[in-house]
């Protein structure tokens, strides 16, 4: 029996019988008048030690081997398959899944420790995909589909050049950074509508060894049309002078009458397409997230004549390192026939 305890061990010790309770933790707080970290600590707290006022009892069973993995099983259904309105999982949520499935309470800091220290789950940032994207689809043009255009362009002595376009916006793509606690740092837009149209082309010798880099930005707030992309064709093919194969999206501006009456007038130069809604396919896509979100994450120039001199010197330094060209290829997990990167000047 307590015969007498400070009103701070009276606080510690209703806050860890509440929690062990399955009361809410936001509702103890507030009732005890301290913060939620503070309620969690002192439940960590109870769980090593063995004195009168937190007993080793308030400490939530471990769960088993057997029982982590039923969780995981649980966890990679989703949020959306157990009630929750989005996939979204928190601490709270996961706490809610393994009371209602295992009968077994814990607070935020235990659930953060089972997922991180024992199921060796972390914070991911999910990737958008159509719903419309048929896997299986895309998975026969890259088992089939795509070995034999290589095969075709093989036989050609045909250069590969992977195309894609994007938007670069005065709105800046934003990344989190430190600051000071309580205070989000503020971003400032000069025009959030303000853009400029890019085009890109990573473009890989027959044999596999050398990788460059063109691109073509328009003018401001201008969209690509099928004669720009016609005149970006033009020149990419100029500078090679040699056959050419081009992968790119099926989509109608690549298939527009400009588009196709080049392609008729220049045998030389043969187009496929990816599989729809499956943009990692393209290392392009990949050139547009570095520079974006690993080059200029948080920018915002006063308009587009900076943001334009920005990207140019971007591009130029992407041009300059065939091997981050190369890496941005390998990730896409498409093949080639060789890998051997040298200089990134096309011929």
């Amino acid at each position: 029996m307590i015969t007498s305890e400070t009103v701070s061990e009276f606080c510690r010790r209703r806050g860890v019988e509440a929690i062990r309770q399955g009361v809410p933790a936001d509702l103890i707080a507030k009732v005890l008048g301290v913060s939620t970290r503070s309620l969690y600590k002192w439940v960590e707290s109870a769980c090593g030690t063995s004195t009168e006022v937190l007993t080793p009892q308030l400490c939530p069973r471990r769960m088993t081997d057997e029982q982590l993995g039923e969780l995981e099983r649980l966890l990679t259904e989703g949020a959306a398959a157990h009630g929750w309105a989005n996939d979204l999982w928190t601490a709270k949520r996961v706490a809610e899944l393994i009371n209602r499935h295992f009968d077994v309470t814990y607070c935020a800091n235990n659930v953060w420790k089972i997922l991180t220290k024992r199921m060796g789950w972390s914070l991911q940032r999910p990737v958008q995909q159509a719903k419309k994207r048929d896997d299986a689809a895309i998975e026969e043009w890259v088992n089939d589909e795509y070995p034999a255009i290589l095969e075709r362009a093989r036989r050609r002595e045909a250069y590969l050049a992977f195309i894609d376009e994007s938007g670069f916006m005065l709105a800046p793509v934003i990344r989190r950074t430190y600051s000071p606690r309580g205070h989000s740092p503020v971003i400032k837009t000069a025009d959030p509508h303000g853009k400029l149209s890019v085009i890109g082309a990573m473009i890989i010798s027959p044999n596999g060894k050398r990788f460059s880099f063109e691109y073509h930005i328009l003018d401001d707030n201008l969209n690509f049309r099928g004669s720009s992309i016609r005149r970006f064709i033009e020149t990419i093919y100029q500078k090679i002078e040699r056959p050419l194969t081009i992968l790119w999206d099926d989509i109608f501006i690549h298939s527009s009458k400009p588009v196709e009456a080049y392609l008729n007038e220049h045998r030389r130069v043969v187009d496929e397409k990816f599989p729809h809604y499956a943009p990692e396919l393209n290392p392009v896509d990949r050139v547009w997230g570095y520079v974006k979100y690993g080059r200029l994450p948080n920018y915002t120039p006063p308009g587009l004549e900076e943001l334009r001199e920005r990207i140019t010197v971007e591009f130029r330094r992407l041009q300059e390192k065939a091997d981050l060209l190369e890496s941005l290829f390998r990730a896409t997990g498409l093949p080639l026939l060789r890998r051997q990167t040298t200089t990134a000047v096309l011929p």
